[in-house]
């Protein structure tokens, strides 16, 4: 199997699976502490790679994965985003991880919105949750502005079982109803 040309365009981003030159961008942001901070905190260089790798694999293994966020006014990695669910995962997800300079411009509403869509649509998802870290405002009100509810608390698999999140979730039917 290899990892399918998708390429979806919304008003600003370009989301498309991750290549080899994503990865400076990757590693800067995995690790910067303040960004990282909510999605497995900071790391290494190599530790880095091997969580790159696991997006691009899942895109070869299972047909989806996060997605490369590409700004289009600069052409650079602005972040991943997109369709996730690792063995042991809670439900199927679309999660989302920006660069700083991104945050508060409305990008990662803007990819998440075209991402459901194409998990819905490609993936014939009957759910879409998000497993938010209990202090992760921002991400919480993200959820609740793309139209998902608190389900309730929920237990991440190792090696993030130490983390409490909470299940924002919504069905395909509700968010067919926001369209």
């Amino acid at each position: 199997m290899s990892i399918p040309d998708i390429r979806i365009e919304t008003e600003r981003l370009i989301l498309r699976p991750p290549i080899q030159e994503d990865f400076n961008a990757y590693a800067a942001n995995m690790a910067d502490h303040e960004a990282s901070h909510f999605i497995g905190g900071p790391q290494t260089r190599a530790v880095a790679w091997r969580g790159f790798l696991s997006l691009a694999g899942a895109w070869m293994i299972q047909g989806f994965s996060m997605f490369s966020v590409i700004e289009k006014a600069s052409g650079r990695w602005i972040g991943r985003l997109g369709p996730w669910h690792p063995e042991g995962w809670p439900g199927t997800e679309v999660g989302w991880g920006l660069v700083r300079e991104a945050w508060g411009k409305g990008y990662a509403y803007e990819g998440s919105v075209a991402a459901i869509d194409w998990a819905f649509e490609h993936l014939g998802w009957r759910e879409v949750i998000h497993s938010i870290n209990t202090d992760n405002y921002a991400s919480q009100e993200l959820a609740k502005r793309l139209g998902s509810q608190l389900r309730g608390p929920a237990q991440l698999p190792p090696p993030y079982e130490n983390i409490t999140v909470g299940i924002w979730a919504q069905t395909r039917e509700q968010w067919m109803q926001r369209k």
